[in-house]
């Protein structure tokens, strides 16, 4: 693949990740069985973090795996194709944060969601955790697959076979 081309699906990801405000997190109960929920979350650092209830099933599987997957997917109103809709997954290690020391991510919460929701929410027994990607695939379409790396900024093309092929 062409490095022009690689660099406009790169801008084309990094538009539709900016424009997500919700993730989806792949879990895992205490019995080993898959639970599928979402979260609002915020950015940083090339990690995510998510502001969570204590009560929320997901919490409790968090604190007992961190293994979780996250996905950002496109609307099935805003898709061409609802067989090819755009999406991201990263595989991920989650890890309970708490509420001390976090003003950074806490502001961008605020930025993001807004001042009063997040004084109410912070009212609640909710607690910030932080979602640490060790790999990433975007998809843009039929045959449009791409690994993405946030800690090292890479964006590489997978071909039909699978595999990695780096752009020259």
């Amino acid at each position: 693949m062409k490095a022009m081309a690689k660099e406009a699906m790169k801008v084309q990801y990094q538009t539709f990740a900016a424009g997500m405000k919700t993730l989806m997190l792949s879990t895992v109960d205490e019995h080993g069985k898959p639970f599928t929920s979402y979260a609002p979350f915020v950015k940083t650092n090339g990690k995510f973090y998510i502001y969570i209830s204590k009560i929320a099933n997901h919490y409790r599987y968090l604190e007992e795996t961190p293994a979780v997957d996250a996905m950002l997917i496109e609307d099935e109103a805003k898709t061409a194709n609802l067989f090819a809709r755009q999406r991201v997954r990263f595989v991920c290690t989650a890890r309970n944060i708490g509420n001390a020391d976090c003003d950074e991510i806490f502001a961008l919460f605020e930025q993001r969601f807004g001042k009063s929701m997040m004084d109410m929410l912070r009212g609640l027994d909710f607690s910030l955790f932080e979602l640490t990607p060790s790999e990433g695939r975007y998809i843009a379409g039929f045959g449009q697959a791409y690994d993405i790396d946030l800690s090292a900024d890479k964006f590489e093309h997978v071909n039909r076979d699978g595999h990695t092929q780096t752009a020259k």
